[in-house]
């Protein structure tokens, strides 16, 4: 793990709203904005650019939380940029602050956690997992 940034070292990542994205459950679509939780999928891809930096070849990131406070609506075709702010480096954990706007909306705020490890480890621990069930 290469320690190459600190707190306060931002990342940006902008996602441009999709039919995709959309508030849907079991097939039907409930609301033509951008989920909640396809919005948390982006912001914890916004940390990860972090983690990209900072893993060598025999590490992965994994996620450790999200926590998302959806603020305002964004529709289709509206780019949101997520703004990755570090807030912590504890051991192996990295620590976010996200803010996701579009334009000068604020969409969501909140947090992400994910830890670099041992890709080997990870994928051994996944192997006995999966045996266990």
């Amino acid at each position: 793990m290469k320690l190459i940034y600190k707190p306060g070292d931002q990342k940006i990542y902008t996602h441009k709203v999709c039919a995709e994205d959309f508030a849907s459950f079991h097939g039907k679509i409930v609301h033509r904005v951008y989920a909640t939780y396809a919005m948390a999928r982006d912001a914890e891809w916004a940390g990860r650019l972090f983690v990209l930096d900072m893993k060598d070849e025999t590490e992965e990131g994994i996620g450790t939380f999200v926590h998302l406070v959806h603020h305002a609506p964004a529709f289709e075709g509206e780019e949101v940029t997520f703004t990755a702010t570090l807030q912590s480096i504890n051991g192996n954990e990295i620590v976010c602050n996200i803010e996701a706007k579009s334009g000068s909306k604020l969409v969501a705020t909140g947090s992400t956690g994910q830890k670099i490890v041992s890709l080997a480890k990870l994928q051994s621990h996944f192997e006995r997992m999966r045996i266990k069930q």
